[in-house]
């Protein structure tokens, strides 16, 4: 089992889950997160950072959906281990329904 980042992240990417994880297992992308399940270690420290609640484990049905999501970005985002500046509008963002669609391909830029 592992973690997965869900719909929640996307355009709010608050990275607070990202400090506190043992293994570096998150990957960023330009406005969402992964992490990596080959890496992760399934410890759940990063679950209750999520100021989002975006991160669950895979075994429940919210996250099942994300999980080949979280694994295809995990190897082609670059690796994040510490936190960034999440974006302006985070907040608002913060809780919105149906952002699936808006999930950007991109790596992020650091």
């Amino acid at each position: 089992m592992a973690y997965v980042v869900t719909e929640n992240c996307i355009k709010c990417k608050f990275m607070d889950c990202v400090e506190v994880c043992p293994v570096d297992c998150f990957y960023e992308g330009e406005n969402f997160l992964v992490i990596n399940p080959d890496e992760c270690i399934d410890c759940g420290v990063c679950e209750p950072e999520c100021p989002a609640e975006a991160i669950f484990p895979d075994s429940e049905e919210k996250a099942a959906e994300w999980a080949e999501t979280n694994r295809t970005y995990a190897e082609q985002w670059p690796n994040i281990t510490r936190k960034g500046e999440s974006p302006a509008d985070a907040d608002e963002w913060k809780g919105k329904p149906g952002k699936a669609e808006l999930l950007s391909p991109n790596p992020g830029k650091r």
